[in-house]
């Protein structure tokens, strides 16, 4: 079954922010944000044990536990159990640092074999206090928290995960399964196997207005070929393409706001909102699924709405490629 099948529209909601990323949000505007989700028609939700140590799932759940189960899409990842501990030691999340510094104070083991895989599921389905998950992404074995471990961590992934996520597909228990990762690579890798394959992958960061270039260089042309959909993550790159400070996780460098800055002088011309423009860019490649830009205030929901609504003229489009903003090899929308 492919992802274009299973999921329910093409926007949906990425729940990091709930796990208390960068800031800590009061419980309140977490539950708020999610019932606004759900009252203007999102039902496709995406979360993780690593969002706060598990704390995103427990928001999540809060509210999706009490909607009808068949009516939304849920996904989460595997990779981290979450432990009934407190930690002890300050966490190593490599290149993303002290990103959920403000989540619960548990202790996270990263381990991506077949037994923690089915810990992980099950830690999950209680934290969400539902039966079943939909679609389960094999998180973040990547260069971006290993290093040259990485390989290392994906081999890990793909005798235990892989097969783990494999046969609960085939039984039924989960519809699909994937990678959910920052880097290209990993995905590459897995599509090049000869084993079972995934339905599809959350690509984070990397096919949003600001960093395509190298997702259309080989993991796209070898997605579109073998049918394998994307679930765009992070489409406005950290929050600096939605008026917010951090691309990749960290303060934004100054070319790239020098980027965001051109960016924003060809949406005011044309009388467009940036988010619209980065919203639907990562939609026009015809492997892009769905997209889940994350929110933590129930006023983003509407924007994220409206965004994805919005009439862009082919001009902008035209102007965007002219100006070298975007890549010659990428698809714009409408044919632009």
């Amino acid at each position: 079954m492919t992802l274009k099948n299973i999921l329910p529209g093409r926007l949906g909601f990425g729940t990091a922010p709930l796990g208390n990323m960068f800031r800590a949000i009061p419980d309140e505007e977490a539950r708020a944000t999610v019932e606004a989700a759900w009252d203007q028609g999102i039902r496709y939700y995406d979360t993780a044990p690593f969002y706060g140590a598990g704390l995103s799932e427990q928001r999540l759940g809060q509210v999706l536990s009490t909607k009808p189960r068949d009516e939304y899409v849920l996904s989460t990842k595997v990779g981290r159990v979450i432990l009934d501990e407190p930690e002890t030691e300050v966490p190593d999340f490599g290149e993303k640092g002290g990103i959920f510094e403000h989540g619960n104070p548990n202790r996270v083991v990263h381990e991506w074999t077949a037994e923690a895989t089915e810990r992980s599921i099950e830690g999950s389905l209680r934290r969400l206090g539902v039966d079943r998950l939909d679609i389960v992404w094999v998180h973040d074995i990547a260069q971006d928290f290993h290093g040259d471990l990485w390989v290392q961590k994906f081999e890990e992934a793909r005798t235990g995960a892989f097969r783990v996520l494999s046969r609960l597909r085939d039984e039924g228990v989960i519809r699909a399964w994937g990678l959910g990762v920052n880097k290209t690579e990993p995905i590459e890798m897995t599509l090049a196997l000869d084993e079972p394959q995934p339905d599809g992958f959350l690509l984070a960061g990397r096919y949003t207005l600001l960093d395509h270039e190298h997702a259309l260089q080989r993991l796209l042309p070898m997605a579109q070929e073998q049918n394998v959909g994307m679930v765009v993550g992070g489409p406005y790159s950290s929050g600096i393409l939605a008026g917010g400070a951090h691309f990749e996780y960290q303060q934004a460098p100054p070319e790239i706001i020098a980027k965001v800055n051109r960016l924003k002088e060809l949406t005011a011309k044309h009388g467009i909102s940036i988010k619209a423009a980065a919203l639907q860019f990562s939609l026009a490649h015809p492997v892009a699924d769905a997209v889940v830009p994350g929110a933590t205030k129930p006023s983003r929901i509407a924007e994220d709405i409206a965004a994805l609504g919005e009439k862009i003229p082919a001009a902008f489009w035209h102007d965007l490629r002219a100006a070298g903003l975007v890549s010659p090899a990428a698809p714009l929308p409408n044919g632009a």
